[in-house]
């Protein structure tokens, strides 16, 4: 699944790939972070919520392991 033009002043957008659990966040300065074992209702829940940053910071960040990804740019 794959989201786009979220009115968020942080993220741009998020995909998910629920066969690996794999959450990807592209945030608005570029950088973008994998993270895993990411249940599928926390995926959805971010793409519906409110305020995606607000999501991001008490139900994401701090929570599941993640790496960055170099971005080509």
């Amino acid at each position: 699944m794959r989201y786009r033009n979220m009115p968020s002043s942080i993220v741009d957008h998020i995909h998910y790939d629920r066969g690996s659990e794999r959450l990807t966040v592209t945030f608005v300065t570029g950088r973008i972070y994998e993270y895993v074992d990411v249940p599928p209702e926390v995926a959805a829940s971010f793409q519906s919520a409110f305020s995606k940053g607000t999501f991001f910071n008490g139900y994401i960040r701090d929570r599941y392991d993640f790496r960055e990804i170099v971005s080509a740019h």
